[in-house]
């Protein structure tokens, strides 16, 4: 495996070299659990995903570790609106999440920790940092020096100068720049006892400390939002860095889905949550869209480029699936070395995708021309390639969601005997016959193919945009 990857501390692609041998360890900045996800909450657990297969893929140990952000701001201040705890409302979105996540498929973390799980795990590393020279605790809240830490704004490209926190400010700060670490207690929100007085966590500081307790002082990839560069990771970076740590080796940064150019958030008001986008496609397709563009490039959202999406990837799995009718069994294959160039080339998505279109361009010429072993062979490849992306039209999580293969059976017998009418009339000459069947399967979504084997049929795929 020749994989490389673009570092965003670099600037530039790296060859991916594990510092345990067949051993990869991840990271993934997950949901902070305030509300339903949107399609752009997603888009980041999507494009790793295809990293974590890929990894896999080449029989790597891969720990993947994937946090909740459980205790937040936003989520006291939401819970309080709406008169609920606050745990309560944290503990519902995040089963909206994984919902979400288990309905595209990604695959469950290796372990997925939540915030308020590691409060012990926090206060040793604050206690290290100011043992370090590198925090001070004031009233109860607890602060990283910024300007402690010389490589500070390396990751983000950030001059200490222009270092805004984006924090409200606060009279125990020796420096404006310097970001919080601890929050001290305030009347009604929860809190949990330091050695500086009873408070909650900052968001910065769960992240770093439950990395290291999962993942160890060093480990390999760390992944994200690119939203999330600054400041969440670059503070992660100077905490772990000051308390010890090595910390990731590699930082990976997906973009955003946009509106209008805009970055998709609920802030502009123009969400589209996963369970919405599904009454439109399924989830199969909604997950090929999410993963179809290069995972660090923008993805602009629109309807009609979702049904596009949709409708590429069920030219896929119509392939696939046509040969299965035709040809039997088709197994899991191997991907191809063009496939293989493109997921190496920095997880290359779309040369990866016209690389399975092109195959399965193939596949249904062979199918066609009565090739059943070229187009098994080939189907058996496309197979291969689309699991690496998630998206395996047989693999037993889309084919369980729509298991109708009775029914299917069922409308076989029925359609065989009008195709043998249809076969007899135009032997008959009776072309009136003839015309009368083929125009009421059309009418029922039955598409007539006459191949060298005779009729085929198949169901047509209906359009799911507005107005057609």
């Amino acid at each position: 495996m020749t994989l490389r990857l673009y570092d965003t501390v670099t600037r530039a692609p790296r060859d991916f070299v594990p510092l345990t041998p067949g051993h990869a360890s991840v990271y993934l900045c997950g949901a902070t659990v305030q509300g339903d996800p949107h399609i752009g909450h997603v888009r980041s657990g999507v494009a790793f995903d295809v990293l974590r297969r890929w990894l896999l893929a080449h029989d790597y140990d891969v720990a993947f570790v994937r946090n909740v952000t459980d205790i937040d701001d936003k989520i006291l201040n939401k819970a309080a609106e709406a008169g609920r705890p606050w745990w309560e409302w944290a503990a519902t979105y995040e089963r909206s999440f994984d919902w979400a996540y288990q309905q595209l498929g990604v695959l469950p973390p290796s372990v997925e920790p939540r915030a308020t799980g590691h409060m012990t795990q926090m206060v040793e590393m604050m206690q290290r940092l100011i043992d370090n020279g590198h925090a001070y605790a004031s009233a109860g809240d607890v602060y990283f020096d910024v300007v402690s830490y010389p490589d500070y704004g390396k990751l983000s490209g950030h001059k200490l100068d222009d270092v805004h926190q984006g924090e409200s400010v606060a009279e125990g700060k020796r420096d404006p720049r310097d970001f919080t670490l601890w929050k001290a207690a305030k009347p009604g929100e929860p809190s949990w006892p330091t050695p500086w007085g009873p408070g909650r966590p900052g968001w910065h500081l769960e992240c770093s400390a439950m990395a290291e307790f999962y993942l160890g002082k060093a480990f390999d990839i760390h992944c994200g939002g690119m939203d999330l560069v600054f400041p969440h990771h670059e503070n992660e970076i100077a905490q772990a860095k000051c308390a010890g740590d090595d910390f990731a080796q590699y930082w990976l940064h997906n973009g955003w889905v946009t509106m209008g150019g805009e970055k998709m958030s609920k802030s502009l008001g123009n969400v589209l949550s996963v369970p919405n986008v599904l009454k439109q496609v399924r989830p199969q397709e909604l997950r090929y869209y999410l993963g179809s563009a290069h995972y660090r490039s923008m993805l602009e959202y629109s309807e009609t480029a979702l049904h596009e999406g949709a409708a590429a990837y069920r030219r896929c799995e119509s392939f696939v699936t046509r040969v299965v009718e035709r040809a039997g069994e088709v197994p899991v294959g191997k991907w191809t070395a063009e496939f293989a160039a493109a997921l190496d080339d920095d997880l290359g998505v779309p040369s990866a995708l016209a690389e399975i279109h092109g195959r399965v361009r193939e596949g249904n010429i062979a199918l066609e021309s009565g090739d059943l072993d070229g187009a098994r062979a080939l189907a058996s490849q496309v197979r291969a390639m689309l699991g690496i992306l998630g998206v395996d039209p047989l693999d037993p999580q889309w084919v369980s969601a729509t298991d109708n293969s009775t029914a299917l059976d069922a409308l076989d017998v029925l359609v065989r005997a009008e195709l043998d009418r249809r076969q007899q009339a135009r032997a008959d000459k009776n072309w009136a016959v003839a015309d009368e069947v083929r125009d009421r399967l059309a009418e029922a979504g039955i598409e007539v193919t006459d191949t060298a084997n005779g009729a085929e049929w198949s169901l047509k795929q209906a359009s799911n945009e507005s107005g057609q």
